[in-house]
């Protein structure tokens, strides 16, 4: 879609996927969310009327029992939504501006007719962290099934917590377990904290269900091709959703995809 040459599939998109068909529905307002929309204020394009705080209903109860998890143990956190449902025309335009911004911060040209090694090895790194925006119903990206959302936690105010590396950081650093050595090796340290804290994280969503993004501490989802794959299930049950027709829910068909 966008004209690059992107890394091979990822391992878990040859999952098939048989959608049920729920619908995509707003995040309750019980959860917060980080506002403005990140993407949104970059110009992505979402279309009139299109909400990208949305998620397929199964998730968001799945999500709301998350938080709860997380109160459970930690009254005085909660998380912070940085995305959720994403069009693939933004998928597009994200993985173009991630693209941009590790040329720019590489001193590269990252125009299409530029051919070298080092742009190549941008797009390269850029493919660990952003799925190609594939049109292909059986490869769709996690964010366009309405099953994967972008988290954080935040203080009971809804401050976010510094997690060790922002959302969306190319690079290592992103990893869930990047400070887990340093973690052990010093108790005392920033790596402990911002590892406990990622640690937090995770422990609540994986408790109902959700997986974990093998390269993104943030990332999280129920359903998709990636909770088929690292949960050893044999189909997804969420392919892609188109935009909606209203603001708070569009249906997806029921569907097999082989």
């Amino acid at each position: 879609m966008t004209g690059r040459t992107f890394p091979p599939l990822r391992p878990w998109n040859d999952k098939p996927i048989r959608d049920c068909g729920e619908l995509l529905t707003q995040i309750p307002l019980s959860l917060f969310r980080l506002e403005p929309h990140p993407y949104a204020c970059l110009g992505a394009p979402y279309g009139d009327g299109a909400d990208p705080f949305c998620l397929r209903s199964g998730v968001n109860d799945r999500l709301l029992s998350a938080q709860d998890q997380l109160q459970l143990q930690h009254p005085e956190l909660r998380f912070a939504i940085f995305d959720a449902w994403r069009p693939i025309p933004v998928q597009a335009f994200m993985v173009e501006h991630a693209i941009s911004e590790e040329c720019r911060r590489r001193g590269l040209s990252c125009d299409l007719s530029s051919q070298s090694t080092a742009l190549q090895e941008v797009i390269d790194v850029v493919g660990r962290f952003w799925a190609p925006p594939s049109l292909e119903p059986h490869t769709p990206p996690p964010h366009s099934t309405g099953a994967a959302v972008d988290l954080t936690l935040a203080d009971s105010k809804g401050m976010p917590l510094n997690m060790g590396g922002e959302i969306d950081a190319i690079g290592d650093i992103s990893e869930p377990n990047y400070y887990a050595e340093a973690a052990i090796a010093e108790s005392e340290s920033q790596a402990y904290l911002w590892h406990h804290r990622r640690r937090v994280l995770a422990e609540a969503m994986l408790k109902v269900g959700f997986s974990q993004h093998p390269n993104e501490w943030w990332h999280f989802s129920f359903g998709d091709q990636l909770w088929a794959w690292r949960n050893g299930v044999a189909e997804a049950i969420y392919g892609a959703c188109s935009e909606p027709d209203s603001k708070s829910t569009t249906a997806c068909s029921p569907s097999l995809l082989t």
